[in-house]
């Protein structure tokens, strides 16, 4: 009989710790709380601007800086070739948007000839350097400030960052990124499928 209690006992014990343990597995949060959320900035014509101001349309937005020698003309490049490949009723509903994350040399005036170089749609957006590392930490952007060693102007350095172009949904949740070599013709097939509704969850 002893025995018995004992088997049983142990039994229990089992099964309760097994219990705590998956209790205490921490669940992960959903992906559209991990990126995105409130800011407040300024466009390339002086305007300050914040997320609220973006509601109803998707967001396509890429943080990078006009200084940037390849990475960020490529990514901008693609979007734009992107969206010139979504049907044109599909376009209007998307909203494409470059945020720096180097203000000190990306001024609105600065960012206004820039953007200006993908087309008439494209929004700049600049700001304090504390309004950019709301934005960024929102975002979980990387980035880093490198000084090469034969630097002969203090303004020729350049910024590490990672480079991932979010789609955000009308009321401004995480829908889905797109990594750097995300080439034009996918991400239009996936934005086409978001803003028609055939994708509706973050993946």
């Amino acid at each position: 009989m002893r025995r018995l209690i004992t088997t049983a006992l142990l039994a229990a014990l089992v099964a309760v710790s097994a219990s705590i343990g998956r209790a205490a597995t921490p669940v992960p949060p959903p992906l559209d709380s991990l990126f995105g959320g409130a800011f407040e900035l300024v466009n390339q014509d002086g305007m300050t601007v914040t997320d609220r101001d973006f509601r109803g349309r998707f967001m396509l937005i890429y943080f990078g800086y006009t200084f940037c020698p390849d990475i960020c003309p490529y990514s901008l490049q693609t979007m734009t070739e992107a969206l010139e490949s979504v049907a044109p009723e599909d376009t209007k509903k998307v909203q494409p948007i470059f945020v720096t994350i180097d203000p000190a040399r990306d001024t609105p005036e600065f960012l206004k000839k820039y953007v200006a170089l993908y087309g008439e749609n494209l929004i700049g957006l600049s700001g304090s350097e504390a309004q950019i590392r709301v934005a960024a930490k929102a975002y979980r952007i990387h980035r880093r400030k490198v000084i090469p060693a034969d630097l002969e102007d203090k303004n020729d350095y350049f910024v590490d960052h990672s480079s991932l172009i979010y789609l955000m949904s009308p009321d401004g949740k995480f829908l889905t990124f797109f990594p750097y070599d995300t080439d034009a013709v996918t991400m239009a097939t996936t934005i086409t499928k978001y803003v028609s509704g055939v994708e509706t969850a973050a993946e």
